[in-house]
This record gives C-alpha cells, structure tokens and sequence, in this order.
C-alpha cells in the first residue's frame, strides 16, 4: 500500500522539484501540489494524507504554524533553507528536516524513514513494557527484545511510538508511549528533557546551550518546562 502525500511550498520550482522526487519513490503516492498552507488545509478536510513535504518559510501562514495548528498530524518532513527551526522542529515531532537545496537521496532518506514507522504501525500492536532493576523488555517486530538499561543513551519519541537508542548496536523502534517507559525507568539514571526525549543522565558528556549532544551530530533540547529540574541535576554533578 502506498503512502499518501502532499508537496507544499510557496515556490513555483521548488514544490515541482519535490513532486518530481516524490513520483519516483514507488511507495509514495502524491496527491497534491499546494503552493501554501490554505491550500493544503483544503486538501487535508478531503483526503487522508499520510504525509506532508511542507516549507517552513511561507508568506501569511507559515509551514511551521500550519503544522502546530492540525489536531491530528499526517507525518511532517520539514524543507526549508534555514538551519535554525530544526530545534522547533523537534518540537511537533517531525520525522525529518531537510534543508535546500534537496537532493533526491535525502528525501529518499526521509521517506524510507517514514516508511518504516508506517510499516511498523500496522504490524505492531500495544504492549506494556517490562522491566526489571537492570533491563526490560519491549516488543518489536513481533519479538520481545532485552534491553539492558545501561545500554541506552536516549529515548525518542516518535508519534506512537518510541525509538529507544543503545550505544553498542542498532536502535529499537515500539509502539509505546514516552510516559510509560518513563515509569519503568529511574529517575537516578533517567531523566525527561522534552516532551519527545528522556535521556539516560550518566550517558551525557557535553551539552551545548542546553542542547545535550550525542555522538557530535544529534542535539536533544532541553525544553522549557524540563530546565529547573535538569540544572538541579548539573549544578549537583558537574563542577
């Protein structure tokens, strides 16, 4: 089955530039090209769109307002050609963020990302977690898998599911909420940042700004309401 999808952008070469990319992915199926957000909100009420390409930088209703004002929100891989709204991005749990100019093979990244959470969903189903003091179990393609604790750097959150990162092998991906893995963890070692990220505190070796980063490349931001308890913890560990 095809994943459904919508190209938008108030650039005339760039929205086609994005649909040309996305006719050639045989999973995909593009359903429009708007060149704003009104537009996009009209094909929204009459089609189930699995996914948008949107631009973050539009005139009179931004890509990124567009998205925040949905209730209910197809996938979101971000296009845009400035750097600094990836953070904000994180924040409406974008899949990805591509910055111009695209290449095909970025945005075949982002789709096959997309893919994978889609395949999952209807492979998946809802299980709670089981955890004992130093490892858990969650279910994953059909399997349970062991996790230790001490293996994990981060947990994200990715719409229903949850991708838990480890530092000796590959990332597991299950269909469970953020909040209920953060009751199975401790909060000695664990700790919530963001509405989309626990991190495991002992992992943690440099922070940016209050940006934690991980392996030089990925920036966890510590949102708001998360900061007060984060700095007791820094100012209690870190001289």
């Amino acid at each position: 089955m095809k994943i459904t999808c919508i190209a938008i952008d108030d650039e005339p070469l760039a929205v086609k530039k994005i649909a040309g990319y996305i006719r050639k992915i045989p999973f995909l199926e593009l359903v429009a090209e708007c060149r704003s957000a009104f537009e996009a909100m009209e094909i929204l009420r009459s089609n189930k769109i699995q996914l948008m390409f949107i631009d973050i930088n539009m005139p009179d209703f931004s890509g990124m307002e567009f998205v925040k004002s949905l209730t209910e929100r197809p996938y979101i891989v971000f296009t845009t050609a400035y750097s600094e709204y990836a953070v904000e991005g994180f924040q409406v749990e974008a899949v990805d963020y591509l910055l111009k100019p695209i290449s095909f093979s970025n945005l075949l990244k982002a789709a096959n990302k997309v893919k994978e959470l889609v395949d999952l969903k209807s492979a998946i189903q809802p299980v709670t977690v089981k955890s004992t003091a130093n490892h858990l179990f969650v279910k994953s393609e059909y399997k349970l898998v062991r996790i230790d604790l001490d293996d994990i750097k981060y947990i994200e959150s990715q719409h229903e599911y949850i991708k838990i990162h480890l530092t000796n092998s590959a990332p597991v991906l299950t269909q469970l909420s953020l909040k209920a893995i953060e009751e199975q963890l401790s909060p000695d070692k664990f700790m919530r940042v963001h509405r989309s990220f626990i991190v495991h505190l002992n992992k943690i070796s440099v922070i940016d700004r209050y940006r934690i980063v991980f392996d030089g490349k990925v920036y966890i931001p510590v949102s708001d309401p998360y900061k007060e308890k984060f700095q007791e913890y820094l100012d209690g560990n870190f001289v």
